[in-house]
């Protein structure tokens, strides 16, 4: 494992070591968590970008999408437990 060292205001630094004692963490723990979980986010956020943007790729080649109406009605009817027939996807009006 290698050291990293940063540094921060003094005022943030504070802010650490109260947020860790209320977490019942050492602020080393507490920081090392507040990395891993924003790593963890962008690394997320990345993946639904990039999965936006093949879908928006698809669309635009395609010229076919679902309309609104049709997937909101489709998804409330998922929330229901029903089986409804996925929506058929048409060639984009403007």
């Amino acid at each position: 494992m290698s050291t990293t060292t940063i540094r921060i205001e003094d005022d943030l630094k504070a802010r650490v070591a109260a947020a860790a004692e209320r977490a019942g963490k050492t602020a080393h723990a507490f920081i090392l968590d507040a990395i891993s979980q924003t790593v963890e986010q962008v690394e997320l956020d990345n993946a639904f970008n990039m999965v936006a943007d093949e879908r928006w790729a698809k669309i635009r080649s395609t010229g076919k999408t679902v309309p609104w109406e049709d997937a909101k009605a489709y998804l409330a009817a998922r929330a229901r437990d029903e089986r409804p027939r996925k929506p058929v996807a048409r060639k984009l009006t403007t």
